[in-house]
């Protein structure tokens, strides 16, 4: 596949963010920059026993009349339960092609997965929509890390899954990855043979941001001192017995770069909101970034050829050069497509934006 950018022209980020601690924290989750460990005080303990699947329709966006949904939960490869939604095409006879969908990093199912799982739902396909371990209403302790392997295998667990059900073709299963979760698609992919195609829209390579910050402008002194402040932060946690929590996110004092404005206007408004979303005014640990900082998760993403990657991206995103630089090191077939005007979280949940016939057409040539 050829690289298709809409516009005409191969635009670069339209424009530098703000790499201070503070925004870093806010746009990221995690980024490198982000902890000024010293100001943090509080903790949370987001306690968790059980699973407890809401049975009420609780999402982001509209219940579909052209699909059946039901709540359902299985466990991955670490023995983590997993809390997921299932979307099926009504009356739909025989073994379907499917998707698995994740995403964006410190959202929910509840939120843009949902979204894009209804709809593909709509057009065909029996698709997945997870909460990845330790978030949402999947299991793990303590509530709120994030982990580059383990996330990883959560899309596997859900392949493990989709596998299983009576009317889903083996043959024909396909991953969606948004945001951070692009990332972790494609390196879930580059692994797991079973996968046949993938997309990755509005990519962030989490392990990348996270060591190198935005646009890879953290020193090494700084990658150094972040370290040495996440290091002694586990000190304190062990002593206290529970982990320390960042500041909540996507709130705004002012003065905030456009593409934070833009992640409150999704995860704190009533576009977005979600109690249970890390993203929603709550918080990752503050250690988390540990395990991103050594281990780049797109290494091997040539392994993924000869199955189809789509990368889809903003225009306007600041988060553009992602998808990017993994087209550029992917191997053929691929292709990336450029939606004109779009910024980051346009394609989270803009049904006039993101290119559903296009994600269909993918799929559908690439799941036969």
């Amino acid at each position: 596949m050829n690289k298709n950018n809409e516009t005409g022209s191969h635009l670069p980020c339209q424009h530098k963010p703000d790499v201070a601690r503070r925004n870093l924290l806010k746009a990221t989750g995690a980024s490198i920059a982000a902890l000024g460990i010293s100001a943090i005080t509080t903790s949370q303990s987001f306690a968790q026993s059980s699973i407890q699947l809401n049975s009420n329709w609780d999402k982001t966006f509209a219940k579909s009349d052209k699909v059946d949904h039901k709540k359902v939960s299985f466990k991955n490869r670490y023995g983590i339960t997993l809390a997921a939604d299932l979307y099926q095409p009504k009356n739909a006879s025989g073994k379907l092609a499917a998707l698995a969908v994740g995403g964006p990093f410190g959202a929910v199912k509840e939120q843009s997965s949902g979204l894009y799982a209804q709809t593909m739902a709509e057009r065909g396909f029996i698709t997945l929509a997870f909460d990845p371990s330790y978030t949402g209403e999947s299991g793990g302790e303590p509530r709120n890390v994030a982990s580059p392997d383990i996330n990883t295998e959560d899309f596997s667990a859900a392949i493990d899954f989709l596998g299983l059900q009576p009317n889903v073709d083996r043959e024909r299963i396909g991953i969606i990855g948004i945001c951070g979760w692009g990332g972790m698609a494609l390196n879930a992919v580059a692994v797991d043979k079973r996968v046949k195609a993938v997309v990755a829209s509005t990519m962030y390579d989490m392990t990348r941001v996270m060591s190198k910050g935005y646009n890879d402008s953290v020193t090494p002194e700084q990658r150094t001192q972040t370290l040495q402040q996440l290091s002694r932060q586990r000190w304190v946690d062990a002593e206290k017995g529970i982990p320390a929590y960042q500041p909540a996110y996507n709130t705004l004092k002012g003065g905030e770069a456009q593409f934070m404005v833009d992640y409150h206007e999704y995860y704190m408004t009533a576009r977005g909101y979600h109690p249970r979303a890390v993203n929603s005014g709550n918080a990752w640990t503050i250690t988390t970034p540990l395990s991103f900082m050594n281990m780049p998760i797109l290494t091997y993403i040539a392994e993924i050829s000869p199955r189809p990657i789509l990368f889809i991206h903003g225009e306007k995103a600041h988060s553009r050069y992602f998808s990017e630089t993994a087209y550029a090191a992917a191997a053929e077939p691929k292709e990336l497509m450029i939606i004109p005007g779009a910024n980051h979280t346009d394609l989270y949940d803009q049904v006039n934006i993101i290119p559903f016939d296009k994600l269909t057409s993918f799929f559908q040539a690439n799941l036969k």
